[in-house]
C-alpha cells in the first residue's frame, strides 16, 4: 500500500472539517485554496532544505488523500455505495505541483440522481479551488465497457482505494485481467510507445525535451511498471526486485533517474504555475541556479546550462535504455515461451560463445565475457557479420556489467585493437552497433573521450543533437549514402562515397571530429592530436591516421568556405585548393562535410547549400586535377561560364531564342554577371528578358519591371527562385527585402547585380514559410504587384509589426561587423553576426537605403539563433567606401538591429 508520513516534513495539516459545520460554500473554497497554496510553499520549501524529491511527491498524493476523503464525507458520498478511487499517476502517490488529479467513482450499478447531485456539486468545488480534476464516474459495467479502451485500462491499472465501499476494492485490476491479455496489453503498450517515440523525434536529445512523455522520460519508467503489474500482480516498482524481475542496481538506477525528472518537473510547474512538462529554453537557464548548477569564473556564458542539460541528456539515456531493455526482457522470460510453436524465435550456434535466436544475439552462456574479455567487441562484430540488428536483454545485462571492465589494460591488448577496427571496417549495422556500444557503457569505457562529450549539448538553435548523438547520426547518414533512395537526392555525395574504398578513414573521422568539444581550446586541433594517436595505435598506416587526423582538423573548412566566401572568385577557390592538396583529400571532406551538415540540423540543410558544396567541389576538382580548362582567374572564369551557357543554348531543340540577340544582349549584362551566375540560370533569364518588352521609363505601364519565379531545382522543392529584371534604382535591395518580409518568405541567397547599360539583375533563392508560392496564382501575382508598386516609390519601405520569436528571446548574440575591401572588385565585403530576427534583412535594407549604399550581391546563411551574413557593397558610385563612411554604417546598423524588434515600425 502507499504510504507517507506528512508530519516528517512540516507539511500543514487540512483543518478538520464535517458534516455538522456548518460552513457556507465560499469560506470552505476560500480555506480549501488557502491550505493548497500552503502545501504548495511547504513542500518548496521542504525542497530548499535538501528533502528527498520522492518524499514531497508522496506529500502531496497524501495532502490530496486527506483533501478527497474529507470532501467524499463533507458531501455524504460515504453513505452510499460508491467508492473513490486515485487513478493513474494519482493512484501510485505520484503528484508534482500541478499534476492532474486522476480519480475515479465506482458504483456496484448506475448511480441515482441524488447521488449525482452530490457528485456534481463535489467536482464543482475541486474547479473552484483550481484542482482540476480528471474524474471518472462508472457503474461496474461502464467499467468493463471503457476498459477495452487500453489508456483506460492503464488507469484503472493503477488504482488506489481511498474511501467508500470495500467490495470494489479490487475491481479495477479484475477489470483489466478480465478485458486484457498480457501478451495483449504489451503489445497495444509497445505500440503506444513507439508512436509517442516518433512524436518526439526519437530522440532523447530534443532541444525543449518534454520530460514527461520524450524519449527518457517519466513515461518510460511507468511502462515498465504498467506491462509487469498486469502480470507479476505487484503495487511498487522494487517489488519487481523481489520478484527477481529487475535487480537492485537497475532499480538503483530507475530511483534515481526519476528522482532527477521529478525536481526538475516540480521547478517547472512552480515557475510556470500550471502541470507544464516541456523543458523549454525559457526555464532552462532558472532550473540549471535552482538545481545548484553554477557558474565557474572561467566558464563560458552558458557553461552552467550546459552541464545541467548534459546531465538531463544523460539521464533520459539511462531511463530509455533501461525502459527498452526491461520491456524486452518481459517479452523474452514470460510472454515469449508460451507462443505458439509457429511463433518461437529459432535458434543457431554461431560458434562456440554466441547463438542467433531469431533476430537477436545471445551468449552461449552467462560467463562468456567474464571469460572470454574479447567476445564484448567480437559480438558486435558478429552482428556485422551476420546481418543481426538486435541484442537479448540476458546478454544486454551481461554486456553492462562487462564493460566497466573495460580499462586501459584492455585498450592496450592487440586482439582487442584489432577486433575494434574490424568493427568500424564493417559497415552492415554500423550505426544500430555503434549505438548499442554507446548505450551499453562500451564505447564510452573503450574511447574515454567519447564518454566525456556524451549528453554534451551547446546552448544553441544550430546544433540539434548532443555530440554523441550528432557522431552517430554522422555515421548513419554516411552509411546511407550507399541507399539507392538517398543517393537520387545527393547523386554526386554517394556516388564519391561508394567509390572510397576505405570507409573506415571516414568513420573514424566522424568519431573524431567533434570529440574535442567542451574542453576550451580548438576542438578541431584537439582532436586531430588525438584521431591520429588513436590510429597509430591501432596499427594503421601513417598516411591513414594522418587522413584521419587532417579530416577532423579541417571538417569545418569546406562549410565555411562555401557559405562565408566568395566562391565565384577563382582566387578565392584556388587558395582553398591550395589547402585541400590532392582530389584524395577532396573527396573524403566533401561527404564528410555534406554528412556532417545534415547530421547537425536536417532542417538546415537546403538547395543553397546543396549549390554551394557542389560549385566548390566541382571547382576545386578542375583546379586539382590541372584540369587545363579550369578558369584561374576572374577574365577565364567569365569567358568559361559564357562558353558553357552558350554550348547549352546551342543543344536546345525548338531553338527558342535566336542567338545573335543572346550574345547582344550578353554583351550588355556586364561581367560581374557571369561571375556570380550559372549557365542554367543564364539561359532562364536570357529567355525571360528577350521574351518581355523593352523596360524604359518608368510610367509606361508596356515596361514593367520582369519578375519570373520558378522552383528551385537542387535538393530542396521548397524553395523558390525570383528573378527581379529593372532599371537600377538606390533603394532597390531595400524595397525589396521589404516586400519579401511582409510576404514571409525567407532569403537564403541573393545576387544584386548591376549591368553595363544601368539595369539590375537581381536573383533571390527564397523559403516559402507557407509552401503555396509555385501553385498559388494569385500570391505570385501579389508578390510581383507589390515588387512594382514598391519600385515605382522611392520611399523609406514599411517594415511589418513582428514579435521576436519565444526561443529567439533566450539567446543573447552580439551584433558584430567587419569589412574587407575585395581589390578586385573595389567593393567592400561587409561581414554581419547578430541575432536572427524577424525582418533582419529588411532592416539592413532600411540601413543601406539610409546611409547611400549599394549593395551588389549578399550571401545570407542562418545557424540557428545566429545570423552570419556577407553584403558586397560599395557607395552609388559603385567607389570603396571610406573609414568614416564604413565608421558610420557599422554603428547604423548596431543601433537598429540591436533595438528590440517587438514595436512597430515607421
Amino acid at each position: 500500500m502507499f504510504t507517507c508520513d506528512v508530519a516528517s516534513i512540516h507539511i500543514t495539516p487540512l483543518a478538520p472539517f464535517s458534516t455538522t459545520d456548518s460552513v457556507e460554500d465560499d469560506k470552505l473554497i476560500s480555506g480549501v485554496s488557502n491550505w493548497l497554496a500552503q502545501i504548495g510553499e511547504d513542500i518548496s520549501r521542504a525542497l530548499e532544505r535538501g528533502v528527498n524529491i520522492r518524499q514531497l511527491v508522496a506529500a502531496r498524493a497524501c495532502a490530496i488523500d486527506e483533501l478527497l476523503i474529507a470532501l467524499f464525507k463533507w458531501f455524504e458520498l460515504d453513505q452510499t455505495e460508491l467508492a473513490l478511487f486515485a487513478t493513474g499517476g494519482y493512484g501510485r502517490g505520484e503528484l508534482s505541483l500541478y499534476s492532474d488529479i486522476d480519480i475515479l467513482l465506482l458504483a456496484p450499478t448506475e448511480i441515482d440522481a441524488d447521488t449525482s447531485c452530490k457528485i456534481d456539486r463535489l467536482v464543482a468545488l475541486l474547479w473552484d479551488v483550481k484542482l482540476e480534476p480528471a474524474l471518472s464516474v462508472r457503474s461496474v459495467e461502464n467499467c468493463l465497457e471503457a476498459a477495452l479502451d487500453h489508456t483506460i485500462a492503464t488507469a484503472l491499472l493503477e488504482a488506489r482505494l481511498l474511501i467508500g465501499n470495500d467490495d470494489l476494492a479490487y475491481v479495477p485490476i479484475r477489470v483489466v485481467n478480465k478485458q486484457w491479455s498480457p501478451r495483449d496489453f504489451y503489445e497495444v503498450k509497445m505500440a503506444e510507445a513507439k508512436a509517442r517515440y516518433i512524436q518526439h523525434n526519437a530522440t532523447e536529445y530534443n532541444l525543449e525535451p518534454n520530460i514527461k512523455t520524450a524519449p527518457g522520460g517519466l513515461r518510460d519508467i511507468h511502462i515498465i511498471g504498467w506491462v509487469t503489474k498486469r502480470y507479476f500482480r505487484v503495487t511498487k516498482l522494487y517489488d519487481l526486485v523481489q520478484q527477481n524481475f529487475l535487480t537492485e542496481k537497475e532499480f538503483d538506477e530507475l530511483n534515481f533517474a526519476e528522482g532527477y525528472l521529478w525536481q526538475i518537473r516540480h521547478y517547472v510547474h512552480e515557475m510556470t504555475g500550471r502541470n507544464e512538462n516541456k523543458l523549454l529554453f525559457d526555464y532552462q537557464r532558472d532550473i540549471a541556479q535552482r538545481m545548484g548548477y553554477e557558474t565557474q569564473p572561467d566558464d563560458e556564458p552558458n557553461a552552467a546550462v550546459e552541464r545541467f542539460m548534459r546531465d538531463y541528456y544523460r539521464c533520459a539515456m539511462q531511463i530509455s535504455t533501461l525502459s527498452e531493455m526491461l520491456t524486452s526482457h518481459y517479452y523474452e522470460t514470460i510472454l515469449e515461451p508460451d507462443l505458439p510453436e509457429e511463433e518461437q524465435p529459432s535458434k543457431h550456434v554461431l560458434n562456440a560463445r554466441f547463438n542467433r535466436i531469431g533476430e537477436q544475439i545471445a551468449i552461449a552462456h552467462h560467463r562468456v565475457f567474464a571469460q572470454h574479455p574479447d567476445a564484448i567487441l567480437e559480438m558486435f562484430l558478429l552482428m556485422g557479420k551476420q546481418g543481426i540488428k538486435y541484442i537479448r536483454t540476458h546478454t544486454l545485462r551481461a554486456l553492462k556489467i562487462a564493460a566497466r571492465g573495460i580499462d586501459q589494460t584492455y585498450r592496450d591488448n592487440p586482439e582487442h585493437r584489432a577486433l575494434f577496427l574490424a568493427n568500424l571496417k564493417e559497415q552492415n549495422y554500423l550505426f544500430h552497433r555503434l549505438r548499442a556500444m554507446n548505450r551499453y557503457g562500451v564505447l564510452g569505457n573503450y574511447i574515454p573521450a567519447f564518454a566525456q562529450v556524451t549528453g554534451l549539448m551547446q546552448y544553441d538553435l544550430f546544433h540539434r543533437y548532443t555530440v554523441d548523438a550528432h557522431t552517430l547520426f554522422l555515421i548513419r547518414i554516411l552509411h546511407r549514402f550507399t541507399d539507392e533512395h538517398v543517393s537520387q537526392d545527393f547523386p554526386l555525395v554517394s556516388s564519391i562515397f561508394q567509390r572510397i574504398e576505405r570507409k573506415e578513414i571516414l568513420v573514424l573521422a566522424a568519431m573524431f571530429h567533434d570529440i574535442a568539444k567542451g574542453r576550451g581550446g580548438n576542438h578541431s586541433e584537439l582532436g586531430e592530436t588525438e584521431a591520429i594517436e588513436f590510429c597509430l595505435a591501432h596499427g594503421m598506416s601513417k598516411a591513414d591516421a594522418h587522413l584521419v587526423g587532417w579530416l577532423t582538423r579541417y571538417h569545418l573548412l569546406m562549410s565555411m568556405t562555401a557559405q562565408k566566401k566568395d566562391i565565384s572568385d577563382p582566387e578565392i577557390v584556388t587558395v582553398f585548393a591550395d589547402l585541400i592538396g590532392n582530389v584524395t583529400h577532396l573527396n573524403h571532406l566533401y561527404v564528410l562535410t555534406v554528412a556532417d551538415m545534415n547530421a547537425t540540423n536536417p532542417q538546415l540543410w537546403n538547395s543553397w547549400r546543396a549549390t554551394l558544396m557542389k560549385q566548390l567541389y566541382t571547382q576545386t576538382r578542375r583546379i586539382l586535377r590541372a584540369d587545363i580548362d579550369a578558369p584561374t582567374n576572374r577574365q577565364d572564369m567569365i569567358s568559361a561560364t559564357r562558353a558553357q551557357a552558350l554550348k547549352m543554348l546551342d543543344n536546345v531543340d525548338d531553338q527558342r531564342m535566336d542567338r545573335d540577340e543572346v550574345l547582344s544582349l550578353w554583351d550588355d549584362l556586364g561581367d560581374e554577371y557571369f561571375l556570380r551566375e550559372i549557365p542554367e540560370d543564364i539561359l532562364w533569364h536570357t529567355e525571360a528578358i528577350l521574351n518581355h518588352p523593352p523596360i524604359g521609363r518608368a510610367s509606361d505601364a508596356d515596361s514593367a519591371p520582369l519578375i519570373v519565379l520558378r522552383e528551385h531545382r537542387e535538393l530542396a522543392l521548397d524553395a523558390v527562385q525570383v528573378f527581379v529584371y529593372t532599371q537600377d534604382q538606390t533603394n532597390l535591395f531595400a524595397v525589396t527585402m521589404a516586400v519579401f518580409d511582409q510576404m514571409n518568405l525567407d532569403v537564403l541567397d541573393a545576387r544584386i547585380i548591376t549591368a553595363t547599360r544601368n539595369f539590375a539583375l537581381d536573383s533571390y533563392v527564397l523559403l516559402d514559410r507557407s509552401g503555396t508560392l509555385l501553385v498559388d496564382e494569385e500570391s505570385q501575382e501579389e508578390l510581383k504587384e507589390r515588387l512594382i508598386t514598391a519600385f515605382k516609390n522611392p520611399t523609406a519601405p514599411k517594415l511589418t509589426h513582428k514579435r521576436l520569436p519565444r526561443q529567439l528571446r533566450h539567446f543573447d548574440v552580439a551584433t558584430t561587423i567587419s569589412f574587407e575591401l575585395n581589390a578586385a572588385s573595389g567593393q567592400h565585403i561587409m561581414s554581419l553576426e547578430t541575432l536572427d530576427q524577424p525582418g533582419l534583412l529588411a532592416r539592413v535594407g532600411q540601413v543601406f537605403l539610409q546611409q547611400n549604399i549599394e549593395v551588389h550581391a549578399a550571401r545570407i546563411t542562418t545557424l540557428g539563433e545566429r545570423a552570419e551574413d556577407m553584403f558586397y557593397i560599395s557607395d552609388q558610385n559603385d567607389a570603396p567606401l571610406s573609414t568614416e563612411k564604413l565608421d558610420a554604417l557599422k554603428q547604423a546598423l548596431i543601433t537598429s538591429l540591436n533595438t528590440r524588434v517587438d514595436h512597430t515600425f515607421a
